[in-house]
């Protein structure tokens, strides 16, 4: 049998014999860690093996983390990254120095622990994250960027106890797994935050804040926010990089810092990253190196294999992607969008079923022609539904059978100077990238 075929065989395995949040959404997620721990007992807890730092948060924690993994490679560290979920490859989730694991490696390991998996019945995710942990060990690698999957405390990663704890920002999201008040979800994220072990938190929010420093204050752990410290103004932008000045406690610190991420919400990241780097030169961990940190930042895609935020996939029409899906996410995608210049405007729409898309819908341009399209996975909600909720916004269009079929009709009634937008969900993004 042929590796790829073999290794469609371990996808099968993974997809339908255990549950995936991904996939079918809130029936599959467990609060518990005893799984994960097990797992990690049973494997000779790999994830104790080499450093790592921690990265939950509402939104931006993949741009962080991907920021971040870029980093430490053009520092010349091995350097591992774990991301969730993935857009079209399985092993987009588990990275080193931007590479994909081997389709062997993710055979090999479905294979050697299948005894295992019989005997505890860890979910999918409990699976992936012993994958990349166990992966992480075998490479030896000098450092592991590790994103949590939903929340925090509770999350599969938080086995691991980092050199540095990182909570991008707070907002609403997953509310019946982290509470439906901020501070109740900023309670479940601060449940990375581990004794001694120094946090950085992206934005100041004053909802959220007090948890966070009630959290570190409780664990001895030193804490501070990047936005109270950095702040980046943007001096110019093309079709391939964003260039920022950083200021620093108000003082100019690094002009002309060339990004490859685009979007509105970067300038965030990028505060949120260049604090984190300054706690691992304090830690005595990195030796933090101007010219390769401009080097990393500005080919974050190439060095980390980044994809899905803010990314151009076709021109005349312009075709933009993102996968902002929730409130923090998309607010601030609509407002760049509506600054853009283009002559139509094409959203190319869908959403999954268990979030209630009143609140997407209502930040949404109601000047654009829209094509509701479900994306393929059990959890996608129906297109015509979701375009009967959007015309009680002012949002008018037609429902499609596909994702493809919708941005296929949106290419077709374009014109060279239009733009075509495809978001709403990770999942619909995948299907067009």
């Amino acid at each position: 049998m042929s590796i790829r075929r073999q290794y469609q065989e371990t996808l099968r395995f993974l997809y339908e014999q255990l549950p995936m949040f991904q996939r079918i959404g809130p029936a599959a997620f467990k609060k518990d860690l005893s799984n994960t721990l097990a797992l990690m007992k049973a494997l000779g807890q790999p994830h104790t093996r080499y450093p790592s730092v921690h990265i939950a948060g509402t939104n931006g924690k993949g741009s962080t983390a991907h920021m971040l993994a870029a980093v430490g490679t053009a520092h010349g560290l091995k350097t591992g990254l774990y991301i969730s979920p993935h857009y079209k490859d399985f092993r987009e989730r588990i990275k080193i120095d931007g590479r994909y694991v081997s389709r062997e490696y993710v055979i090999e390991f479905a294979e050697r622990y299948r005894h295992l998996f019989d005997e505890i019945k860890p979910s999918f995710f409990e699976i992936t994250v012993a994958m990349a942990f166990d992966y992480f060990a075998r490479e030896k690698v000098d450092l592991a960027v590790i994103e949590t999957g939903l929340g925090g405390r509770l999350d599969s990663t938080n086995v691991v106890t980092p050199l540095l704890s990182i909570i991008t920002n707070i907002s609403y999201d997953h509310q019946q797994f982290l509470g439906d008040t901020l501070p109740l979800i900023a309670g479940e994220k601060a449940g990375i935050i581990k004794p001694g072990v120094p946090v950085v938190i992206g934005e100041t929010h004053p909802e959220s804040a007090p948890v966070f420093r009630a959290k570190a204050a409780e664990t001895a752990s030193p804490i501070i926010f990047a936005d109270a410290h950095y702040y980046l103004e943007q001096a110019a932008e093309d079709i391939s990089h964003v260039t920022y000045d950083v200021f620093r406690d108000d003082l100019p610190y690094i002009p002309q810092l060339r990004s490859d991420l685009h979007g509105p919400y970067q300038s965030k990241n990028l505060a949120t990253v260049l604090q984190s780097v300054e706690m691992l030169e304090q830690s005595g961990f990195l030796k933090k190196d101007q010219d390769k940190l401009r080097i990393a930042l500005g080919n974050v895609r190439q060095l980390s294999s980044f994809m899905g935020r803010w990314q151009v996939i076709g021109e005349s029409p312009t075709v933009l992607v993102d996968s902002a899906h929730n409130e923090g996410g998309l607010r601030p995608v609509m407002e760049r969008l509506a600054a853009l210049p283009y002559r139509n405007l094409h959203m190319v729409f869908g959403m999954v079923s268990d979030k209630g898309p009143e609140v997407a819908l209502s930040l949404l341009p109601q000047n654009a022609r829209y094509y509701f399209a479900k994306a393929d996975i059990p959890r996608g909600l129906d297109a015509k539904a979701l375009k009967d909720n959007a015309e009680k916004f002012g949002l008018h269009g037609r429902a499609y059978s596909s994702v493809r079929n919708a941005l296929k009709a949106a290419r077709r009634a374009a014109g060279p100077d239009d733009l075509v937008f495809v978001g709403g969900s990770i999942f619909v993004v995948a299907e067009v990238i």
